[in-house]
């Protein structure tokens, strides 16, 4: 298992923002697409409160939703995996 779940659809322009990152800091991830299973969406949102993507859970239970690169940087920095 990842030591990141990532919750996004290929259409969300936030969601490619933050899967760029991920894939150039060559952080590995195990992606769960929204758009293509409505029980991951539920999912996600259950995890988020809300329906917005992409969501960014840590394998310490944390989660970020739509966050911005510094801050996915700084949260990746701090758990060691880059």
């Amino acid at each position: 298992m990842a030591e990141v779940t990532f919750y996004g659809a290929d259409w969300c322009s936030d969601c490619r923002r933050s899967k760029s990152l991920l894939n150039t800091l060559g952080v590995e991830y195990d992606m769960k697409d929204v758009e293509q299973d409505a029980n991951l969406a539920a999912e996600a949102e259950g995890i988020a409160g809300r329906k917005n993507i992409p969501v960014v859970v840590f394998k310490d239970g944390e989660f970020m939703v739509e966050p911005t690169d510094a801050a996915l940087h700084a949260a990746l920095t701090s758990r060691g995996l880059i």
